[in-house]
């Protein structure tokens, strides 16, 4: 059964930086959160992509796959939770 994925945005504090982030919910129960890369500090070649700063359950991972968009990690949740074969996105 398909779960009802939903972002809330909201800011993180991570030491001044990378501070736009979503939780991802699903079913209202928070699943994951996402931090937006920030240039200055990570590789300009991922800015703006999106780390998993927590997964939670079966989201929680040791390898963290990036994420070019917010709704490719939200697939990602899903997908997971699912138990389907998790795709993770080029690094």
């Amino acid at each position: 059964m398909p779960h009802n994925i939903s972002f809330q945005p909201m800011r993180v504090l991570i030491d001044g930086h990378d501070s736009e982030g979503n939780l991802i919910l699903s079913d209202d129960q928070l699943a994951a959160v996402i931090v937006r890369l920030d240039g200055e500090y990570h590789d300009p070649e991922h800015s703006g992509w999106w780390y998993l700063e927590a997964g939670f359950g079966k989201c929680s991972v040791s390898n963290a796959p990036l994420f070019r968009t917010p709704n490719e990690a939200g697939t990602w949740v899903e997908e997971t939770l699912m138990g389907k074969v998790v795709r993770n996105p080029p690094r």
